[in-house]
């Protein structure tokens, strides 16, 4: 495009010259290239000299010979031609000629802003000069007209990705509504404030059932007997009496990931969107703590303990409650581990038995994981004895090591079937918590509900269903776990299954050897099936009936999905058994009602987790059952 040239330039061409040259060339060109403003150029003279240029309709005197023009700075100079100035964000600003108002440069701006932003303004207003415009400091009063100046410029302006701790980050407000893909400037700001007028509008409907500022209530959900439709206050009479043959204890089980102090500093990269005082432990353990003063579980189920919090503050705050607690502390350097505490006035303690997943010689088992499992008796007259199997696990996050967290599982399984077992050979009620690091409807998720899971040909990375679209190709080996582990494709020690075996067939000794043949064939047939023999249900249903909506358990910068679980063995009111339930049980437990979960929309009305109030990055789960001794 061809730049407007001076007009004693044009003149010298007019009067039939071939143009200046020497020094007066030097000044012609420097005039050309300093590329006055049309309407006035304020920073056109040197920096002594504060003349505006010629031609303004409000200039004054002209600003003397086209050498005494100094050169613009090359970003300044850029402004003036077709450019799109390309800034990380969202928004876009069109600037059209003509332009009826004029722009000023915000004197104060956020410090997101990698750049003042340009404001539209009335033209008598002044602007201020942002920080690269220096030297000219004398034209800070000035008024700076773009008309004829700013032709098809395009500025993209920063978007923050957090303006205060209400509201959500533009990210989770796109995969909120659903918008995937790519829209136009003004579709983007016009989408942008309907999601911030959706956003206002939401967090004044939660206003209205928050106890306080800053926190979401949630409800407790109860459930009939039969149909788990109906509240168990509006059919107790009934609920009593089908019960009156059977003695009943009723208990309730928290699981809660409370964070460890020393993860969240590793992964400051999930908590971007909370203020820094909010992720402090002397600010986060008394919230911590008072949740679970409030809930008041008979049973607690923590994960992510850090070791010194733990022997420093914890375990002495809660035997104050009246809590006993036994404590596993993962293996390799990370120093957090998994608690079970139990009040004493409901339980006594029978057997505390930890689980270690790393095994030196196994390079399948090479992370720190760990288990603890506890075997409880309640304090309560029966007929006869009763146990409550207790197990706890925060198994590997990695969604690319589906193999590791199977095998696990596996030695988590093995060993609550080693602590289970009943003098009859019926196993004891079971209450499994714990973050799973696997989402709803997984394989892995699959495998502890229906009690088998057939892995041949699965992937690796799909296994806990983490990613949608898991890199990789790896599948599976057959088997999973090498035979040194001593764990059965069913989950138990191999040493106690061939006890057991051996004892069923003290009476068939002539055909032992036929028997051990079959059960070779057998496993090998079987070698791509997982079994195990508890017949387990989930608390949570993971998604709200009346809209089929996720429920969520924990919720950070990256995402907010489902976790954490409470799996329960069920009493068997129905004939149909559920695969994989061999074994009878000692009773079994009835669930009563649990703490409603919530979902990703509700928990970023209150700036996700943690907050100020919710100072884990994981919800609690809460449930209450009853034990039913037949």
């Amino acid at each position: 495009r061809r730049r407007a040239r001076p007009p004693h330039y044009k003149s010298q061409e007019r009067a039939g010259g071939r143009g200046p040259s020497g020094a007066e060339a030097t000044g012609a060109r420097r005039a050309e290239l300093a590329l006055p403003l049309p309407c006035g150029d304020p920073l056109g003279g040197r920096r002594g000299h504060a003349g505006p240029a010629a031609g303004c309709p409000w200039a004054g005197p002209p600003a003397g010979p086209a050498g005494r023009h100094s050169m613009l700075p090359r970003h300044v100079q850029r402004l003036g031609r077709d450019c799109i100035t390309h800034w990380n964000g969202s928004q876009m600003l069109t600037l059209n000629s003509p332009v009826s108002t004029c722009m000023r440069w915000a004197g104060h701006y956020p410090p997101w802003a990698s750049f003042p932003l340009p404001i539209p303004v009335d033209f008598s207003t002044n602007w201020r000069l942002p920080p690269f415009f220096a030297p000219w400091r004398q034209f800070q009063n000035s008024n700076w007209h773009l008309d004829n100046y700013t032709q098809s410029c395009c500025f993209h302006l920063p978007n923050p990705s957090m303006k205060s701790e209400g509201e959500e980050p533009l990210t989770k407000k796109r995969r909120l509504s659903g918008q995937h893909g790519a829209s136009t400037p003004d579709g983007e700001t016009n989408l942008s404030n309907q999601k911030e007028a959706s956003c206002l509008s939401v967090a004044q409907n939660e206003e209205k059932r928050r106890s306080k500022k800053g926190t979401i209530k949630r409800h407790w959900e109860y459930f009939c007997q039969q149909s788990r439709t109906m509240k168990i206050s509006e059919n107790k009479e009934s609920d009593q009496s089908n019960t009156e043959s059977e003695a009943t204890f009723d208990f309730t089980v928290m699981s809660y990931n409370i964070l460890s102090q020393n993860l969240l500093e590793d992964n400051s990269h999930l908590y971007k969107h909370c203020r820094q005082r909010l992720l402090f432990w002397t600010y986060r353990f008394p919230n911590i703590l008072q949740e679970i003063k409030q809930l008041d579980a008979d049973v607690l189920c923590l994960q992510e303990v850090q070791e010194d919090h733990y022997r420093k503050e914890i375990k002495s705050n809660l035997e104050s409650l009246g809590y006993h607690c036994e404590y596993k502390m993962r293996t390799g350097r990370k120093p957090d581990g998994c608690a079970i505490c139990f009040k004493t006035s409901k339980f006594s303690l029978i057997s505390s038995n930890p689980v270690e997943f790393f095994r030196r010689d196994i390079p399948l088992l090479d992370r720190d994981n760990v288990g603890l499992v506890l075997l409880l008796q309640p304090r309560f007259h029966c007929k006869a004895s009763a146990a409550i199997c207790i197990a706890n696990t925060h198994l590997l996050y990695n969604p690319r090591r589906g193999d590791i967290k199977l095998t696990q599982l596996a030695m988590l399984l093995a060993e609550i079937a080693s602590v289970a077992p009943q003098k009859d050979g019926s196993f004891c009620p079971i209450v499994i918590c714990g973050d799973f690091n696997s989402v709803p409807g997984s394989p892995l998720y699959r495998f502890i509900k229906e009690g088998k899971l057939n892995y041949e040909g699965l992937a690796i990375g799909k296994v806990s269903g983490q990613e949608q679209f898991p890199r990789g190709q790896r599948i599976l080996s057959i088997p999973i776990w090498p035979k040194k582990l001593g764990i059965s494709q069913n989950c138990v020690y191999e040493i106690k299954q061939q006890q057991k075996e051996e004892n069923a067939g003290e009476k068939l000794e002539g055909a032992k050897l036929d028997n051990t043949k079959e059960i070779v064939i057998a496993s090998e047939k079987l070698s791509s099936k997982l079994q195990h023999h508890f017949k387990l249900s989930s608390v949570y249903s993971h998604y709200f009936p009346e809209t089929g909506i996720p429920e969520v358990t924990t919720c950070h910068s990256r995402s907010a999905v489902t976790v954490d679980y409470i799996f329960y063995s069920a009493v068997n009111d129905d004939t149909a058994a559920q695969a994989g339930a061999e074994d009878s049980f000692h009773g079994g437990l009835k669930l009563l009602g649990r703490l409603a979960l919530l979902t990703e929309k509700d928990l970023w009305t209150v700036n996700g987790l943690p907050n100020e109030n919710n100072s884990s990055d994981h919800l609690p789960l809460l449930a209450e059952f009853r034990l039913v001794e037949r």
